[in-house]
């Protein structure tokens, strides 16, 4: 019933026709999705489904024609608007990310792409067959990529599977980012679990992947530190551990959950749990914060990229940690922080708040309480509705209803916005884009959550780590 009415909205809405007639792709697209506009009237049901339906566009008619992998953003090139903005010494623009060119592709952004196709499938936007041979595009195209011992660059190029370097030393493979793809392979060989020949290959060609994606390989040889990046030209010369809390933590739980090259409990412990960023213990704003080296907690997306997978509700850990807590309390000081306003920025308030990394006037900055530039990001508060559903409906009725002429587009929100600099982001980026998708849905349903949670080498890798958990 719902789809109907939001068909009707289609047909007769002036704002949504005006967003087809700029859409690419639509006549000749498998299963295309037509953009809407701004719709008064809907129901929360209805809004969540328009936010969602939209969101995925992103990865569903901006995806690499040659390989399906999701392209990193939707500005390939330098990111010139943001000089429109620059008016004072310090503002000075950051372009580290939005150069690669049209053909680069986030392996990480490809795998939240691919729980988001779940979704998808699930809510009936596209058909499950059409979806299954785009996952299959993307497998064959990957299994014959550049990889390093299994595990992949952070970009790659989408039509050549070559790595695009994210710099000088960090040009081979990123374990964190192979984490993330390895979520959303592994919850789509949960779902696509039919005896269809398609299906049947689909999950030999993720099985082939994950035999051989070499995670102790980053270990070094020894159980002290598991190391970031790996390169055959540089070797372990970033030097950089993988230590938290952060959004790394599905890299250990990924690594761990391994068959054939799983890491040990005791260089979790060492590289992770003992590591100087990793308890926090302090209250903010009368909030207690059980993790983490920030103040405040740091950006958003701490919360976010790990748990679209792993179900943080009855989440405990053998240091006594409920990830519940976490989860939630981070959330709640990010915005408490937002509403407290102590830099006085304009437009911030209870229901225009999230803070976390993403596009700004000076580029891609990880936002957050100790880096607050008046940015705000509308995939913290939405990828935050498992913990916070009340106040993050509040934020997307504000940014749908009230900000909607001005951030609202054909892959939904603009990565970012600023009312004090009157500045409105042009892009989409595929790694805030995915959580708003699949984080929506958890709330909604906990299907990515029922999916990931009952995978049997993830139950083995959490058991491994000394978690326990209530699913």
């Amino acid at each position: 019933m719902r789809y109907k009415i939001i068909y009707t909205f289609i047909a007769v809405t002036c704002s949504t026709i005006l967003f087809a007639q700029k859409s690419k792709h639509l006549k000749t697209f498998p299963d295309s999705i037509a953009p809407v506009g701004i719709i008064k009237g809907l129901s929360d049901s209805e809004l969540l489904d328009v936010v969602q339906r939209q969101t995925f566009r992103y990865f569903w008619h901006f995806a690499h024609p040659v390989s399906g992998l999701a392209r990193e953003r939707d500005n390939t090139v330098k990111a010139n608007y943001y000089w429109d903005y620059i008016n004072e010494a310090d503002d000075q623009p950051n372009f580290s990310k939005g150069t690669f060119g049209p053909e680069a592709c986030a392996i990480g952004g490809t795998g939240f792409g691919i729980l988001s196709t779940i979704v998808a499938v699930n809510r009936r936007w596209v058909g499950r067959d059409t979806a299954l041979k785009r996952l299959v595009k993307i497998v064959d195209f990957l299994i014959k990529a550049d990889c390093f011992h299994g595990i992949y660059p952070h970009f790659m190029n989408g039509a050549t599977g070559k790595t695009i370097p994210f710099g000088r030393l960090d040009d081979g493979a990123d374990i964190v980012e192979t984490s993330y793809l390895f979520m959303g392979l592994l919850c789509a060989k949960e779902y696509f679990n039919g005896d269809s020949p398609l299906e049947k290959y689909f999950r030999n060609r993720v099985n082939e992947m994950w035999s051989v994606a070499d995670w102790n390989w980053h270990s070094k040889g020894d159980d002290k530190l598991l190391y970031w990046h790996w390169s055959p030209a540089n070797d372990f010369d970033m030097n950089f551990p993988v230590y938290g809390y952060d959004e790394a933590l599905i890299t250990y739980i990924v690594s761990a959950s391994s068959p054939s090259h799983s890491i040990s409990k005791e260089l979790y412990d060492n590289s992770w749990v003992k590591s100087a960023g990793w308890k926090n213990g302090k209250s903010y704003y009368g909030i207690m914060l059980p993790l983490g080296n920030f103040e405040y907690g740091g950006p958003l997306f701490f919360e976010q990229y790990t748990y679209m997978g792993i179900n943080p509700n009855g989440l405990t850990d053998d240091n006594g940690i409920d990830y519940a807590e976490q989860t939630k309390n981070h959330t709640l000081i990010n915005r408490a922080y937002c509403i407290d306003n102590p830099k006085k920025f304009k437009g911030y308030a209870a229901n225009c708040w999230g803070l976390t990394a993403g596009d700004s006037y000076k580029g891609y900055v990880a936002h957050c309480p100790q880096d607050d530039r008046s940015v705000i990001q509308p995939t913290a508060a939405l990828s935050s509705f498992p913990y916070t559903p009340e106040y993050s409906m509040q934020a997307l009725k504000h940014f749908y209803y009230d900000l909607g002429n001005k951030i609202w587009g054909p892959y939904g929100f603009a990565d970012g916005f600023s009312e004090t600099k009157n500045w409105y982001a042009q892009t989409h980026l595929a790694i805030d884009e995915g959580p708003i998708v699949v984080m929506i849905e958890n709330y909604r349903s906990k299907l990515i959550w029922n999916l990931f949670m009952k995978i049997p080498d993830i139950k083995n890798g959490l058991k491994k780590l000394g978690f326990t958990s209530s699913f």
